[in-house]
């Protein structure tokens, strides 16, 4: 069973950070972190395969997010610099299932709760 908590989620304007928690208990594969913006789909943002540390970031996000873990592999992080209005969203973290891509919803077992995320221009 694994048990997926989120954190940091706050309001900022265009331009600033924010950095993103996951905490995470029991084995995980590969944490990811999605996000779904009002009347979108979901979308993926990034992953990290937490016995490698390998990453991969979609294009939108590319250059400005970075997806990390600690050393003891409890927690995912992801910072966001650069933010840009359209990075509004609730933001969502998963876990493992070593079973399909990456960025398809399909592939992950255990979410979170979400944490909201608005950027203002």
């Amino acid at each position: 069973q694994v048990r997926l908590v989120e954190s940091g989620g706050d309001s900022v304007q265009a331009g600033g950070s924010l950095r993103l928690s996951c905490g995470a208990s029991g084995y995980t594969y590969r944490i990811a972190w999605f996000r779904q913006a009002p009347g979108k789909e979901r979308e993926a943002v990034a992953v990290i395969y937490t016995d490698l540390g390998r990453t991969s970031y979609a294009d939108s996000v590319k250059g400005r997010f970075t997806i990390s873990q600690d050393n003891a592999k409890n927690t995912v992080t992801l910072q966001m610099n650069s933010l840009k209005p359209e990075d509004t969203a609730m933001y969502y973290c998963a876990a493992d299932t070593r079973i399909g891509r990456w960025y398809e919803t399909y592939a992950y077992t255990y979410w979170g709760q979400g944490t909201q995320v608005t950027v203002s221009s």
